[in-house]
C-alpha cells in the first residue's frame, strides 16, 4: 500500500474515532440536559404546587384577616355600646342618690321649720355627706362644701326656749291694756310751803294761788317730746301694739326670724316713742323687749337651704342635658 493510502486511512481513523467520541459526548451532553430539564420541572411543578399553596393560604390568611376586622369591628361597636350603658347607668345612679338625698333633706328642712328639730337636720346631712363620700366622685365636692357649712350652723346653734318666749310674748300682750301712755303723765306736785299765814287774808292769798297752781304747771320733758294722742288713737295703739307682739308670736312659732325681729324692734320703737316707760310695767315690758331683740348673734333659726341650693344646682345641668 501506498504511502498516501496508509495516511488517509489513519486520518479516517481519526476521523472516525472523533465522530464516535463526539457523537458519545454529544449523547451524554443530551442526557444530562434532558436529566437537568426535567429537574428544571420537577422544581417548576414544586414551585407552582408552593406558589399555588403560598396563594391559598394568602388567600385563608385574607379571609381570617377580614373576619378578624369584622370581630374587632363588632367588639368596639360593643364596647361602645358598654361604655355608653356604663354612662348611662352611672349617671342614673347619680341622679337616684341625688333624688334621694334631696328629698332626705327637703323632709328635714321641713322638720327644721315647723318644730325647729336641729337632731333630725344635722343626722341627715351627716347621712348626705357620708353618702356622697362613699362615691368617691370629685364632683360632688362642692355639694359636700355646702353640707358641711350647714352643719357647721346647726352645731353652733343654741338651743331656743320657744315656749318660754312664747309666754313671754302672751304675758305682754295681756299687759299691754295697762300700760300708761306718755300723754298722760301728770308732773309731781310742788311741796307744801311750810310756813303758817299769818292772818286771815295771807291764807286766802295762800289758797287761792295753790289753785292757780292746780290749773296751770309747767315740767321739763326729758327726750323726744310725747304725742299727743285722742282717745280713739289711743285705743288703736295698743290694738296695733298687740298685733305686733301677736305676729312676733307667730313669726316665733312659724321660725321666721326676720318678721320676728322686725316686729320686735317696731313693738319697742312704738312704746319707747308712746309710752310712759317710767312706770313698772312699762319698764318691765321694755326690759322683755330689749332682752328678745338681743338673743343670739348667730341666726336663731338656722335652715338647710343651702345644702338644698347646692343639690338643686348641681342636678340642673344634668336634667337639661338629653340622654
Amino acid at each position: 500500500m501506498s504511502p498516501w493510502t496508509v495516511g488517509l486511512l489513519l486520518v479516517a481513523l481519526v476521523m472516525g474515532w472523533l465522530w464516535y467520541d463526539a457523537r458519545g459526548r454529544l449523547d451524554a451532553l443530551r442526557g444530562e440536559f434532558a436529566l437537568r430539564v426535567r429537574d428544571i420541572e420537577a422544581d417548576s411543578r414544586d414551585a407552582r404546587l408552593s406558589a399555588k399553596q403560598a396563594q391559598e393560604s394568602m388567600r385563608e390568611a385574607l379571609a381570617k384577616v377580614a373576619q378578624l376586622d369584622l370581630r374587632l369591628s363588632e367588639y368596639q361597636s360593643h364596647q361602645t355600646s358598654l361604655e355608653a350603658l356604663y354612662q348611662d347607668l352611672s349617671r342614673s345612679r347619680d341622679d337616684w342618690v341625688l333624688a334621694e338625698i334631696e328629698q332626705v333633706l327637703a323632709i328635714a328642712a321641713q322638720q327644721l321649720q315647723l318644730v325647729g328639730n336641729v337632731p333630725v337636720a344635722l343626722a341627715a346631712l351627716q347621712a348626705a355627706d357620708a353618702r356622697l363620700a362613699r362615691s368617691g366622685r370629685a364632683q360632688f365636692l362642692p355639694v359636700r362644701k355646702a353640707f358641711a357649712r350647714d352643719i357647721e350652723r346647726l352645731k353652733a346653734t343654741g338651743d331656743l326656749d320657744v315656749p318660754g318666749i312664747a309666754a313671754k310674748l302672751d304675758q305682754m300682750i295681756a299687759g299691754v291694756d295697762s300700760l300708761p301712755l306718755a300723754q298722760d303723765m301728770r308732773p309731781q306736785p310742788p311741796p307744801p310751803e311750810t310756813a303758817p299765814a299769818s292772818g286771815l287774808w295771807d291764807r286766802f292769798v295762800d289758797d287761792l294761788l295753790a289753785e292757780l297752781r292746780q290749773l296751770v304747771r309747767i315740767q321739763k320733758v326729758e327726750g323726744a317730746d310725747a304725742a299727743l294722742l285722742s282717745p280713739p288713737q289711743a285705743y288703736f295703739l295698743r290694738e296695733n301694739l298687740k298685733l305686733r307682739l301677736l305676729n312676733a308670736r307667730i313669726a316665733l312659732l312659724a321660725r321666721d326670724e326676720a318678721a320676728y325681729r322686725g316686729d320686735l324692734n317696731a313693738a319697742s320703737a312704738w312704746l319707747a316713742r308712746y309710752v310712759d316707760t317710767r312706770s313698772g310695767a312699762a319698764a318691765a315690758m321694755a326690759a322683755t323687749l330689749k332682752q328678745l331683740r338681743s338673743a343670739g348673734v348667730s341666726p336663731l333659726f338656722p335652715t338647710m337651704n343651702e345644702s338644698i341650693a347646692a343639690v338643686r344646682a348641681y342636678k340642673a345641668p344634668r336634667e337639661r342635658t338629653p340622654p
